[in-house]
This record gives structure tokens, sequence and C-alpha cells, in this order.
């Protein structure tokens, strides 16, 4: 009987190295490259480099696709042999190119910033000036840094070990990135235990997926150490550490704010395991402000980044809100209405009371929830509701979600999404237009078919040749 390609977790390593290696080599003449290396996106370097990154994106989602059969199969593999996988898929992206966003230039310049004693909260890179900052996108030249003292001060030490250089900053946010998901990968099992799941398949669609490997990896994003410190506070907070808890959660909305959430899980489990609510209560509050105003102090760089949450978001930003926004001003524009500018805003703002609303009702009106997946859904609900939203994003959610969902059903849906997610951003970070959008759509056909033809060569019985 002829047979289809075998499905094993060496195949699946194989496919998902060659996918991510050719990620890294695409990404050299299509990434989001410094400025004094960039290749205008209309030669043939960009085109071919642009083809090659979405060759290897699809093949990434192949394998992954594929690990998560055998995860769901009658042998699925260790959370070893996963952990080693994961390791695989990302050693070719240590050395890349940034890939499908310039945030981590804008990392380099908030951190020379604070190295210089700037007010990081109040200005912008250009105040800074030189090579950093000519890496930062316009938009953003004059925008205050939104994120919390740790991550500043973790930037901050970066610039004055690396002294500016961009190539090194580049290589230390990564290895920062790196720490991050190490500490995802580590939590997710323990996560899972506890909440009844399988450890490898919350490790498969929480670690491994390939919106991990695409943006917190190949684009650094902080987002990683953010979600690592609150997987391992989380981890902590299951166990008999719950005040360890509460600062390392604390320390993970000191990177990105909307980790602050996790307190709320941290007090639950503490009710949960019997302690009462109002020691609960005050333990984690008592922990959360010792933890920032103590780290607020170390670090010396205030209290400006609650300010700076209120950072523009980009107009062309397809978030819920901004979408419904930029329509309704368009609307009101041209019936002549003097109120067209107020339409973004008043979106915004709804959008925050939705989100405040809807985090109440999951917490307050559904207390039999598992606190894990409470919170995951609370993420979830920020990143749907809020004024900006990026690739990334989703995986704020999705790293919970992946240990607590209460049936599998629920990772199939996110399996899904992340897959078409993984789709939706070029490798420079700059606004799809129509030749780039076809260059991507190629390289991910030709991955297609490549796939196809060698499942058809396998399911192809050899014939023994006659002399």
């Amino acid at each position: 009987m002829a047979k289809g390609l075998p499905i094993d977790l060496s195949s699946c390593q194989a496919i998902g190295l060659l996918g991510t290696a050719c990620l890294a080599l695409g990404g050299e003449t299509a990434g989001a490259l410094p400025v004094e290396e960039f290749i205008a996106p209309s030669t043939d370097q960009a085109a071919l480099g642009l083809v090659g990154v979405y060759f290897g994106v699809v093949l990434l989602i192949a394998a992954w696709t594929l690990l998560g059969r055998l995860v769901r199969g009658p042998e699925p593999p260790t959370v070893r042999s996963l952990m080693l996988v994961l390791v695989v898929w990302a050693a070719p992206l240590l050395l890349a190119p940034p890939l499908f966003s310039r945030d981590v230039y804008s990392y380099l310049a908030q951190g020379a910033m604070v190295d210089a004693h700037m007010d990081v909260y109040t200005q912008g890179p250009d105040l800074l000036g030189g090579p950093l900052a000519a890496e930062v996108a316009p938009m953003w030249q004059q925008t205050g840094a939104p994120y919390g003292p740790v991550f500043l001060a973790v930037a901050s030490g970066l610039s004055g070990l690396t002294r500016g250089q961009i190539p090194a900053g580049l290589f230390g946010l990564r290895l920062v990135a790196l720490l991050g998901v190490a500490l995802m990968a580590a939590a997710l099992p323990r996560l899972a235990r506890h909440s009844g799941a399988d450890p490898a398949a919350a490790l498969w669609l929480g670690a491994l997926n390939p919106l991990v490997l695409l943006h917190l990896v190949a684009g650094a994003h902080n987002d990683a150490i953010m979600l690592g410190l609150l997987g391992v506070g989380l981890v902590a907070a299951l166990g008999r550490w719950p005040v360890l808890g509460a600062v390392l959660v604390t320390l993970a909305a000191l990177v990105k704010a909307p980790a602050v959430l996790g307190l709320a899980a941290v007090v639950v489990l503490q009710i949960r395991a019997g302690r009462g609510p109002a020691r609960a209560v005050l333990t984690t509050a008592g922990a959360a402000a010792v933890t920032t105003v103590g780290v607020t102090a170390l670090t010396g760089t205030g209290y400006g980044w609650i300010r700076a949450l209120k950072t523009p978001v980009s107009p062309q930003n397809w978030a819920l809100t901004s979408l419904l926004g930029r329509a309704t001003a368009s609307v009101l524009t041209k019936a002549g209405s003097g109120l067209a500018p107020l339409a973004v805003p008043a979106w915004h703002l709804l959008g925050i009371v939705l989100t405040v609303l809807a985090i109440a009702f999951i917490w307050l009106r559904r207390p039999r929830l598992s606190p894990l997946y409470a919170l995951g859904l609370s993420l979830a609900v920020v990143v749907v509701l809020g004024p900006a939203i990026r690739p990334w994003y989703a995986l704020w959610a999705l790293f919970l979600i992946a240990a607590a969902a209460p049936s599998t059903s629920v990772r199939h849906r996110l399996a899904a999404v992340t897959g078409v997610v993984a789709l939706l951003a070029l490798p420079s970070g700059a606004p799809a237009g129509t030749g780039e959008l076809v260059l991507a759509v190629s390289g991910g056909v030709l991955a297609v078919v490549v796939l196809w033809q060698v499942n058809q060569a396998a399911r192809t019985p050899l014939r023994e040749s006659t002399v």
C-alpha cells in the first residue's frame, strides 16, 4: 500500500530547521536591516530574500503542524525532546538580522538614552541623535518609551556593554529574548500539569508555535522576557512561594504593563490554596508595591512609564477599535461633521471601558474558571479591544491558554489562528505593497509545492530495477 510522507520527530525537526534557516538567509536581504545595510525592495536581492523568508515561514508552519499530529498521536514525544526541537529550530535565527519589526532598534536607542541619563519617558530617540536614533522609524523618533523600568534597565545595561555598537546590541537583545523564551518553555509543563492538561501539548502550542520563533526570537521583542517572568511567577505562586510569585509577576509588569493582570491570578491561587481573601490580597499588593518602588529607585527611571502608556499608535494600525474609529471618521467626514477627529479617540475609550467590563466579568462572574485560563482570557480581551495590535501580541493570551484551556477544541482553534497570524507581517517590518505581497505569496506557494512533491515522491512505491 502506498505510504505518504513519514511523520516522525526527526522529519519535523528537519523541516522546521530548513524553514528557520531559509528565514535567516532571506532576512539577510529582506529583513529589518540597519540603515547602512538597507537594500531597496525593488532590487533582485531583496525580492529573492522575501521569497526565501516566506518559503521558510510556510515550511516552519508545516513542521509545527506535523509535530502537533505527533503530540496528539499514540506515542507523543516527551517534553525533553520537544525542548530539543525548540533549540534546533531557534538556532539559525540567533545570528539572523531582525525580522518582521524594527522595534529592536527602538529598544537599543532607549537603552542608550537611559545610559546617558536622558528622560526616556518624555523624550524620543531624536534627542539622542547619532547612528542608533537613525535606525528608529520616523513615527517613533519623538515618542517616549512605553516600557517599564525593568526592561529599560536591561536595555541600558546592554548599551553600556556594547558601547552603542549596533550588531553587538542586536545580539544582546536577542539573547535576552531567548532567555525569556527559555523561561516560557520551562514554565509551561508545570502550568499545564496544574491545569490537568498535557504538558507536551501545552509546550507545542505555547512555546514551539511559529509566532514565538518569528517574533520573540527573530524579532527579539521584549514580550519574551515579560511572558517568561510571568510564567515563572505563576509557577512560584502554584507552589509555596506566593510572595515570590507576586514579585516575579510584578517584574513582568515592569517590562510591559499587561502582565499586571497576573497579580489577580496570584491572589486567586492563594485563596484556592486555603489562604484568606484579605490576606491574599494584602500579601500580593504589598509584594507588588515594594517591588515596584524598589526597582524604580534602583533604576532611577522614575514613574513616567505610567504616563507613557498613552503612546500614540500607528495611524494604520489594524486593531479593532482603530479600524472602527477610522471607518466612523470617514463616514463623519463625508457627512460634513466636525466630530470626525473625535471618532478614533472615542472608539479607543469605548474599547478601554469594554475591556474593564469584560475582565471584571471573567474574574467575578466566572469564579469556577481556572485562574490561569481566566488570565489568558483577560489578556485576549486586552489584545482584541486595545488601541493597538501586533501579531506577537497574540502570544500574551496564547501562552496561558495553551497551558490551561479546558478542552482540546480550544487549542485546535488557536493553532489555526496562529498559522494565519504568522503570515501577516513582512520581514522588513514595513507596510506591504502589491509587489511585496506577490513575492510573499510566491514564496509560500513554492513551499507548498515542494512539500507536496516530497509527499508524492514518498507515496510512490519504489520499483525494483530489472537487468
